[in-house]
């Protein structure tokens, strides 16, 4: 049972307008998550960004922890408390693309270092960012010491892997004559899959107990499976189809819902294809898509009971669970980077109900 928390909005100190620091969140955070009985918390990234609104998905300092909430040893202490308290602890983690500015890992030397040279593989268009290139061994070694670095110094129990598929294939997001296909006329991206697969094999001959999670959202084959087997070699894989069906599902008028029963059984069929994480996340909470509780139908009675029953049903489903903060206590409005949780919702009777529901 995972809690996933943005560091710089789970609770300000509104007095000061700031986010907490490290060694505060090491008394608050570590009592919450412990009271709330979660196994883990993932971290959304916490190494250097420079620009907030990437919610740190955008990185430029790999090797550094961001120093937006103290110094690199106070985060050592919040990982230590977190485990002195049997938490464990998962960061999020970003070898598939890197932002194009000049103090950052673009044209580094003056050439394409980092980034592959051919637009068509070195620049994504949805993110306005660079692509590393897979082919350099160079490139493939320091993302892999980056991985390794996390794990050695500081202790991490695990890396969740972000946007899997759009290392995978190489026309994520492209049209039709903005991509070139493989030496086999496919769209997968060769070099990509063989990193990612040295890099699973890296960490777990190194690492004893830690998780590598795939965020991945399409039917690439055997993704947690071993390299040995032909996997890519991931620990775990989030189950996006389940999320959206069923949040699909759940949205629906109770009134319309037998005619739809397809969108929560469905998942059953491939529940034991990979070893899945179900993914309630940041994902699901912004751009409109309203909060979780938003989404569910009727009157105040009628959303309560609705959300209740989706983390029923959620924690009764076969895989490892993920929730965003915010969700465990029925957070109204959508998540908001810059703002705090609405923490003054706890003293009604009916998010305390959410609350002790997952509790």
């Amino acid at each position: 049972s995972v809690y996933e928390v943005h560091l710089g909005s789970w609770k300000k100190k509104t007095e000061e307008n700031r986010a907490l620091t490290y060694v505060e969140l090491a008394d608050e955070l570590v009592a919450y998550v412990k009271e709330m009985q979660f196994t883990h918390v993932e971290f959304m990234p916490v190494m250097e960004y420079p620009y907030d609104p990437s919610w740190g998905y955008q990185l430029t300092g790999y090797f550094a922890p961001t120093s937006r909430f103290g110094k690199p040893e106070d985060l050592m202490l919040l990982i230590d408390k977190l485990h002195q308290n049997n938490i464990g602890v998962i960061l999020d983690w970003v070898p598939s693309h890197f932002p194009e500015d000049a103090h950052g890992l673009g044209f580094f030397d003056g050439s394409h270092l980092y980034e592959h040279p051919d637009r068509r593989k070195g620049y994504h268009p949805d993110w306005k960012s660079l692509i590393f290139n897979y082919g350099r061994n160079e490139v493939c070694s320091f993302l892999i010491s980056n991985a390794v670095f996390w794990l050695d110094r500081y202790h991490a129990d695990g890396l969740r892997v972000d946007a899997v598929a759009s290392i995978l294939y190489l026309d994520y997001s492209r049209k039709d004559g903005e991509w070139e296909p493989n030496h086999y006329g496919g769209r997968e991206n060769l070099e990509a899959i063989a990193f990612l697969k040295a890099l699973n094999e890296e960490v777990y001959k190194s690492f004893d107990g830690v998780q590598t999670i795939a965020e991945e959202s399409t039917s690439f084959p055997m993704v947690s499976k071993p390299t040995y087997l032909g996997g890519l070699g991931f620990g775990m894989k989030w189950m996006m189809g389940w999320m959206h069906d069923t949040l699909e599902y759940f949205k629906k008028n109770p009134v319309y819902r037998r005619h739809h029963q397809n969108d929560i059984t469905f998942s059953m069929t491939y529940a034991f294809t990979e070893n899945f994480m179900l993914p309630l996340s940041h994902d699901e909470v912004v751009y409109g898509k309203n909060s979780i509780l938003g989404r569910m139908p009727g009157d105040e009675w009628q959303r309560f009971a609705n959300l209740r029953l989706l983390y029923g049903y959620m924690y009764t489903h076969p895989g490892a669970k993920l929730l965003f903060m915010g969700g465990e206590f029925g957070q109204s409005g959508e998540w908001d980077f810059q703002h705090s949780l609405d923490w003054h919702l706890l003293q009604y009777d009916y998010h305390k109900g959410v609350k002790n529901t997952i509790t």
